[in-house]
């Protein structure tokens, strides 16, 4: 299904069904392919620092995956592991033991003093206008981080990521708040279509199928997988053309979630030439 059309039948779904409100997600930028940084653009940068998320704005790409977590005195980080890495000390902090200056005083590499780890706030202030946010929900209330995206009106530049009773939640305050659930095995994939009616559906490339994707289309859902990670990286150093991306591509997906963006973006215009 092209992604014109595909954005068109997800707004007069919106607009006629009682769980939805009009939506309409800025076209992709690359060959009609939503490219998803993981952690930003971090080849040769620290993974989800702000560095590696300007390095995705300047590319081009559609949306940055971030991650977030709950410091000790309740502010928001975008941090993958629960544990902070004390680089040079051979020692792990907990985030959730940690306050906010703490989580800050902590260099993200030996190559990076002064490049601190993220506020919530500070990606969206970023981001804003520039970029859509795949939101991985680690450790966060949701409660607490609608407003602050509310307050910036990017409702619907935000992609939220979590189990289901969170999206739940999510749903339940943010009715303009775009939930993008993960069925896991393909078997789980009605129950999830019918309980939240998505509009994005996510996917991890061991269960993402060409029948999946057909199944999310014909709901009205797009889909955007992870990448075989470890097979890209392998790939890309053998100097070829990521085998999973051009599977991606072969079963219908709408976007992928990538280590390799710049790679991607250069795969998807080629592709269109």
């Amino acid at each position: 299904m092209a992604v014109s059309t595909l954005l068109l039948s997800l707004m007069c779904l919106a607009s006629g069904g009682a769980n939805h409100d009009p939506v309409s997600l800025r076209p992709p930028r690359h060959g009609g392919v939503y490219v998803v940084a993981h952690r930003g653009a971090h080849q040769g940068l620290p993974e989800n620092s702000l560095a590696a998320y300007r390095k995705a704005i300047d590319l081009g790409v559609d949306f940055i995956e971030i991650d977030v977590r709950t410091t000790k005195d309740n502010h928001f980080v975008s941090i993958h592991n629960s544990e902070i890495n004390r680089h040079g000390r051979g020692t792990s902090l907990r985030v959730a033991d940690l306050t906010l200056a703490e989580v800050r005083a902590i260099d993200l590499g030996p190559a990076w003093k002064g490049e601190p780890i993220p506020t919530f706030e500070e990606i969206l202030d970023l981001c804003k206008g520039r970029i859509g946010i795949y939101l991985d929900l680690k450790d966060a209330p949701v409660e607490s981080l609608i407003p602050l995206i509310q307050a910036r009106s990017m409702e619907h530049d935000v992609l939220w990521y979590a189990a289901p009773r969170t999206l739940d939640q999510v749903k339940a305050l943010c009715p303009a708040c775009i939930v993008m659930p993960d069925p896991g095995p393909e078997t789980m994939l009605p129950p999830l279509l019918k309980r939240f009616e998505p509009r994005v559906v996510a996917t991890v490339w061991r269960y993402h199928t060409k029948n999946l994707v057909d199944m999310c289309h014909a709901a009205g859902a797009m889909v955007i997988p992870d990448e075989d990670f470890g097979g890209v990286a392998k790939d890309i150093e053998s100097g070829v053309t990521p085998r999973c991306w051009q599977k991606a591509l072969a079963s219908g997906a709408d976007g992928i979630q990538t280590d390799w963006p710049e790679a991607l973006i250069a795969f998807l215009d080629k592709r269109t030439r």
